[in-house]
């Protein structure tokens, strides 16, 4: 177009011509600073929050409220922006967030947004895409920004008050059970923490409350329970659909929980594509990691039997503990796993995932009570509580 009006005033001359070439000669110039200076230069920052106290403990079926500035530099104004974000779990799956802003006149801008409820897994939001017209609407421009923006997300857990595998009055809990419903304490200092209402004044450390200006009290070492190994079968072949194997997890993460509550050793083994073994302990380090380690776990497991991979890791496993293994399987290769965990000395306990109730679950408690075997069926995540003996939620 400049082109055919420069022509023009070479061969027709006039002030028609001239004022078309200058029209066209001001419109080019201002489409091509828009282009170099506007969105294409285009800078933001992503914050992140989930309306919670701790914005890091993120757990399936929350939300996260995205808040994303941008700043688009240039001194021509832009009539709106279109921004477009991408977030990515880490299966493969992503959503598409696509919304409109209009900046400031300094190129100011702000978007927020809040995604849907997420299910656990690790979380990170790719490019950020920009794309804003001229004034005129002639040409479109586009830019794209990186702005950090990973989370993770918790599995699905659910308070479990008491489990019944501790009780000394069941029968088929093994020798070594804790004496009592709660850990007794022992007359062993074991450090100072806060005060909490109700506490004896025979417990009250006097002097670290006179060093400090508030109150403390004593901290007793518990009895010793046996460790506890938790294995999570992660086998392809184990599961039908995902719903059963997320049941799974947010049953080992619950009952992680519980024995951080609890301070007991518990360990953490899973069987997938890689086995994975966490040695009990009672560090909460430790215990968040192998929680961490189940955020992003799948069933992708391709052995057919759950005993090879229990093998490869059974010189860590210490002696008299608790061998519960989580599993949708009730054939006979979880009785050869049970087997296996009794001839080592350990005490073997098997929750049944079981998503739909079915009469041969009940036929299969039955045959292992039979054996001398706990055994709890799970079907739902809120009836956890009440499976492992502790009433309802």
């Amino acid at each position: 177009m400049w082109m055919c009006c420069l022509a023009y005033v070479l061969f027709q001359g006039g002030k028609t011509s001239l004022m078309l070439l200058s029209m066209v000669t001001l419109l080019c110039i201002y489409l091509a600073i828009a282009g170099f200076s506007g969105v294409r230069r285009t800078h933001g920052v992503r914050k992140l929050s989930s309306g919670q106290d701790h914005e890091e403990l993120l757990h399936a079926g929350d939300q996260v409220q995205v808040k994303l500035s941008l700043n688009i530099p240039g001194f021509l104004p832009l009539p709106y922006v279109v921004v477009r974000e991408m977030l990515h779990r880490h299966n493969g799956e992503s959503w598409s967030f696509k919304e409109s802003l209009i900046p400031s006149m300094r190129g100011y801008g702000e978007l927020s947004f809040q995604t849907p409820p997420l299910e656990r897994g690790k979380y990170v939001f790719s490019e950020t895409e920009c794309a804003s017209e001229d004034i005129f609407g002639l040409i479109e421009h586009r830019g794209t920004f990186k702005a950090k923006g990973e989370f993770r997300v918790l599995p699905r857990t659910v308070f479990i008050p008491y489990w019944q595998l501790y009780d000394r009055k069941s029968r088929l809990s093994g020798p070594q059970t804790a004496l009592t419903r709660s850990r007794r304490e022992t007359t062993q200092i074991n450090g100072v923490r806060d005060y909490v209402y109700g506490d004896r004044l025979s417990r009250i450390h006097w002097n670290a409350t006179a060093k400090t200006g508030t109150w403390k009290s004593k901290e007793f070492e518990h009895e010793s329970v046996p460790k506890t190994i938790l294995v999570l079968d992660a086998l392809s072949s184990s599961y039908e659909h995902g719903d059963a194997f997320e049941l799974a997890v947010s049953t080992a993460a619950s009952l992680l929980e519980y024995g951080t509550r609890e301070r007991m050793g518990m360990g953490l083994l899973t069987l997938s594509e890689k086995t994975s073994f966490f040695a009990p302990s009672e560090s909460p380090m430790e215990r968040q990691k192998m929680i961490h380690h189940l955020v992003d776990i799948q069933y992708n497991g391709q052995e057919n039997r759950l005993l090879p991979g229990v093998e490869k890791m059974s010189r860590q496993f210490p002696q008299g503990a608790y061998f519960v293994v989580i599993s949708p399987q009730k054939d006979e290769k979880v009785l050869e796993l049970l087997r296996w965990a009794d001839t080592r000395g350990m005490t073997p306990c098997h929750i049944l995932i079981e998503p739909s109730d079915s009469r041969r679950s009940s036929e299969w408690n039955a045959m292992l009570r039979g054996r001398g075997t706990r055994s709890f069926t799970v079907s739902h995540l809120q009836e956890l509580p009440t499976v492992m003996g502790g009433g309802s939620v």
